[in-house]
């Protein structure tokens, strides 16, 4: 692994804003290089605030949206949601029906079959709305290229709103509004809203256009954080603001279905953070679009049933179970397959295709793939002669982009730099490979395949203080864009034996001075030889944490990398 230090700002504005700020040049240092320059700037990031939100308006589009949402909620027509089958579509379809819920409006859903219709509006889908007799069919987390079925849904009398974030075509669907803030004639100042996100602008507009403010849509803001952080966008700008609020609410008020899932992910008592979030809330509620029926997620969020509730998050435990052993059994097919394929050090990307593989689970374990072996990764589930693929990818290889290089070989594809999903015949399965790897080898070299860790900063022991860990704490809910800010500290003394504990965790304390500190590396037992005994000059990468054990909470530092 490479360490890169971040770039230290001029000493003189360090200094400044950090008289102005009242904190340690360390933090005025972190801060600045994230874009943080003002003293609003800091006040806006350390205390997140409804006043920063931002003007739905702004978004192209909503004025139209908003006005024909409010047109079916007078006329009492009937309202239909389309949503995908991940946390975003499930928790973007959750707020749409309780947003018209709390108005007495009891609209219809439907989340596709991830293993029999894919992804994105589907005809089916439309066929459901139309039978129901909807007037009004409102897609959330997906549509922005579907216009063929959008106009499908025309021709049959159902208007439609498109409410998506993903990058939209040169063509817009001919819908009533299409809302996407990457629309390239959008002026919405924000453009990396979650799926949910955009959703709940729509929320947000109708209540003020409505007049219905008392009916607060701010109620719905913890849907909106549990989709965003498990969608991995920029937690900066409104997706910060919604992430920290909807947080608040989860830890303070949670709802009944939340209340459940938390229960049954056995984190009830505890603090509930992006992290608990994106490792255990949010594939419990994957887990069942990954398997089968997403539906069950959303009945478990939107449900008033303490018992049904409780139920349903049953369910999506045992789903995640059982979700979890076929990832394991497939990681280590796959992983074989490399080995016999010459080793990971042998290709600069890879491309594995099976029959029988589960199409639910072959983007996880891409991600698992390119985290053990830091290569670019495609998954092909083989069934009934077609493949179904999930490609992930390292930060210097655009995955999305090396595709459509090979496009050719396939029959559908689609994505964004780091993951991609596609669809082809068997029969092209081994030049598609081959066509993928000559792109990788021609735009990878060595250097990009080496792991980089990004230090904020180097410090000293000594420089860590309670005061420190308190506001560090407070850079929280932490993500991309915002992550846990990673020290360094040189010549450090290894105190005591270090050992293993648990799942191959290092464990271990370490000395400066006088300054000792107990320090633990995740599934980094590995290390364990880099490392003596009352030796000195140990170079440490690590972040701060405290950790509570016993009723005791003290300062923990967590190992990223040892040198």
């Amino acid at each position: 692994m490479h360490w890169e230090m971040v770039e230290q700002q001029d000493q003189r504005v360090v200094d400044q804003f950090s008289n102005t700020l009242n904190v340690s040049s360390i933090i005025a240092n972190i801060l600045l290089n994230r874009g943080i320059t003002t003293f609003d700037a800091a006040k806006a990031f350390f205390r997140p605030s409804w006043e920063n939100i931002h003007d739905p308006f702004l978004m192209a589009d909503m004025d139209k949206a908003s006005e024909r949402v409010c047109h079916a909620l007078y006329q009492k027509e009937r309202i239909f949601i389309y949503g995908d089958y991940d946390v975003d579509g499930i928790t973007s379809v959750s707020l749409m029906l309780l947003f018209f819920r709390s108005l007495g409006i009891e609209a219809n859903y439907y989340i596709p079959d991830r293993l029999k219709e894919g992804y994105g509006l589907s005809v089916q889908g439309i066929q459901k709305a139309v039978d129901w007799g909807a007037n009004l069919l409102i897609t959330v987390d997906c549509g922005i290229t579907a216009s063929e079925e959008v106009a499908y849904a025309t021709s049959l009398g159902v208007d439609v709103i498109v409410c998506d974030h993903h990058q939209p075509d040169n063509q817009l669907p001919d819908a009533v509004a299409v809302l996407d803030p990457k629309r390239s004639d959008c002026l919405y100042p924000f453009k990396e809203l979650a799926g949910v996100g955009v959703a709940f602008k729509l929320v947000q507009a109708v209540s003020q256009q409505t007049g219905l403010e008392d009916i607060s849509w701010k109620n719905l803001v913890d849907l909106v954080a549990l989709g965003s952080a498990a969608d991995i966008v920029p937690l900066t700008d409104e997706n910060r603001l919604y992430v920290s609020k909807g947080l608040e609410l989860i830890n303070q008020y949670p709802s009944t279905g939340v209340s459940a899932l938390i229960q049954e992910a056995g984190l009830e008592g505890r603090e509930i953070g992006t992290g608990q979030i994106v490792f255990m809330l949010a594939p419990r509620i994957n887990a069942v679009g990954r398997m089968g029926d997403a539906e069950r997620a959303v009945r478990m969020l939107v449900s008033n049933s303490a018992e049904e509730a409780k139920q349903i998050a049953s369910v999506l435990e045992s789903e995640n179970n059982l979700r979890k052993s076929i990832d394991e059994e497939t990681f280590k097919e796959a992983m074989a397959m490399i080995e016999e394929q010459g080793g990971p050090d042998s290709e600069m990307a890879v491309v594995l295709a099976k029959e029988g593989w589960h199409s639910g689970v072959i983007g996880i374990v891409a991600s698992r793939i390119v985290e053990r072996i830091y290569r670019p990764t495609i998954m092909i589930a083989i069934e009934d002669g077609v493949g179904k693929g999930s490609a992930r990818s390292i930060p210097d290889f655009d995955v999305y982009s090396a595709i459509k290089k090979c496009e050719s070989y396939l029959t559908a594809f689609g994505g964004h730099k780091y993951a991609a999903g596609l669809s082809i015949g068997t029969d092209q399965i081994n030049d598609f490979r081959t066509a993928f790897k000559e792109v990788a080898e021609s735009e990878l070299g060595n250097s990009e395949l080496i792991p980089k860790l990004h230090i904020d900063a180097e410090i000293h022991l000594d420089d860590i203080t309670d005061k420190l860990v308190r506001i560090l704490n407070q850079f929280a809910p932490f993500g991309p864009h915002n992550m846990r800010p990673v020290f360094m500290s040189r010549d450090l003394q290894v105190v005591g034996t270090p050992r293993i504990v648990g799942q191959n965790h290092l464990k271990l304390k370490v000395r400066q001075n006088t300054h000792v500190f107990d320090t633990i590396g995740f599934g980094l037992g590995h290390l364990i030889d880099r490392l003596e005994t009352n030796g000195s000059g140990l170079y440490m990468a690590y972040v701060i944490e405290t950790n509570t054990w016993n009723g005791q909470t003290k300062i923990q530092l967590r190992i990223k990398d040892l040198k």
